[in-house]
């Protein structure tokens, strides 16, 4: 499996070339254009309970597309819903967790389930769960906005707007908090905060979907009632 990333930060797409035999899964709808000799198997990725779960709890399609190449030179071209940057990440052995949102697809290698962030998110505006993925091999991350990636050492702490997250390394610890105090909180535009403590990677988006919304929506026509 072999990912690149084109039109990169602003509209980006990735297209995932296959050798014969090899499969990527991918969020349903994501898929733009492909090859001859590509198959298409839909499923729940690990039955219908954590379907569910993946959908009503963290925020992605209860159906996940199984692209498998049949035949040699296969590749499926895939792109996000929103207009954003695409990044891959490389997995060994190991767990990374997104944000609602931000899976775009992966290798069959790797387990995508969901996780209750605990009480500490509460607040957060992202939710109480976010995406576990956990295995070896290549994972396809999108964004709204251009994604930044940031490596935090060993006791390095960062703070990121909660909205601008995207995804962060199991080594990464992380608390929900507000940005001021009450009042800046509520007036102040900035809401609620994570921070986080190294060791590992981050990556954060340059634009915040609920910033997005919270602007657009006062600016629709409203409607009469008769």
């Amino acid at each position: 499996m072999r990912t690149e990333v084109s039109y990169s930060p602003a509209f980006a797409m990735a297209t995932v070339s296959l050798e014969q035999g090899e499969s990527v899964k991918a969020e349903a709808g994501a898929m733009m254009a492909m090859s001859p000799g590509i198959e298409i198997q839909t499923s729940t990725q690990g039955g219908v309970l954590k379907g569910l779960k993946r959908s009503v709890l963290g925020g992605e399609s209860f159906f996940m597309n199984t692209f498998k190449a049949t035949g040699p030179d296969a590749h499926v071209v895939l792109a996000p819903t929103l207009p954003g940057d695409i990044v891959t990440w490389e997995m060994a052995n190991q767990t990374i967790y997104l944000q609602s949102g931000a899976y775009l697809a992966s290798a069959e290698t790797i387990d995508i389930d969901t996780k209750w962030g605990g009480a500490k998110t509460f607040f957060s505006r992202e939710g109480l769960f976010m995406l576990k993925c956990t295995g070896t091999g290549q994972l396809v991350v999108s964004s709204y906005g251009a994604i930044v990636a940031k490596d935090l050492q060993p006791g390095e702490v960062y703070t990121v707007d909660s909205g601008h997250m995207v995804g962060w390394g199991e080594g990464i610890q992380y608390n929900v908090r507000k940005a001021g105090n009450w009042k800046s909180t509520i007036l102040g535009g900035e809401g609620l905060v994570v921070e986080l403590t190294g060791p590992g990677r981050i990556y954060v988006q340059t634009r915040s979907e609920d910033a997005f919304l919270g602007w657009l929506i006062p600016k629709l026509p409203k409607t009469s009632s008769s």
